[in-house]
């Protein structure tokens, strides 16, 4: 063998060796990659499939509410968070005793009260003593409170009685509910803002997911008279 035909014989051995060293994407290599959009397009369809339904649930079913200021003492303090039912009460009006969320457009905010009348109910507030129809309601939610006060010898709602200079008429109009919060004296409610039309009523608070300690499901009081 001539050095010229060692170094063609070389020549093609080595184009070989480096033919099969090129060839490095094959079958296996091409199902890995299909692979891999699959599982990227699975996880875009779930995360969209998520945020549809948030939207869902947020808008037509359950929402948050985080309580702010007063007003509800000593049922619910300022920082806790509530889940609000707002599926309820597109099936059935309020009822007395619930604590309802509702939208205040001339405040551009958001309370959170209980419902005390209904359409048709004729409402009286004198001190501590709440009258529906001319009957005094047991208030369950606030006897505590209201027993403490009397026992230092004061009331316990130092705010205003009802009807007043602000709301004159006691009857609950048709489509609406007059509602209170539970700390009569530290609440501007139905007594200052009047009657709260049903079509502003966000839900009913239903349960407290925060602080982790008081998780609960709320209790809503049938008011009695």
């Amino acid at each position: 063998m001539n050095s010229q035909q060692h170094n063609e014989d070389s020549n093609q051995q080595t184009e070989a060796i480096d033919g099969s060293g090129l060839n490095t994407s094959g079958p296996a290599d091409a199902k890995k990659g299909g692979r891999a959009y699959k599982e990227i397009v699975d996880w875009i369809k779930a995360l969209a499939i998520a945020v549809i339904l948030v939207f869902v649930i947020r808008t037509f079913l359950f929402s948050p509410f985080i309580v702010e200021g007063p007003s509800m003492e000593p049922n619910f303090y300022t920082g806790e968070r509530l889940i609000v039912n707002k599926l309820i009460f597109k099936i059935r009006e309020p009822h007395h005793g619930e604590v309802v969320v509702f939208h205040v457009p001339d405040q551009g905010r958001d309370f959170i009260k209980r419902v005390i009348g209904v359409p048709g109910d004729t409402i009286k507030v004198v001190g501590d003593d709440v009258f529906v129809n001319d009957q005094k309601v047991d208030e369950p939610y606030i006897k505590e409170a209201i027993e403490a006060a009397h026992a230092n010898g004061e009331l316990y709602n130092t705010g205003p009685d009802f009807p007043n200079a602000n709301v004159s008429e006691s009857v609950v109009p048709d489509g609406k509910i007059f509602a209170m919060g539970d700390h009569r004296g530290n609440s501007q409610d139905s007594r200052d803002i009047g009657f709260v039309s049903e079509k502003e009523v966000i839900g009913r608070a239903d349960a407290m997911f925060w602080p982790l300690n008081k998780i609960s499901i709320i209790k809503h009081y049938k008011v009695h008279w």
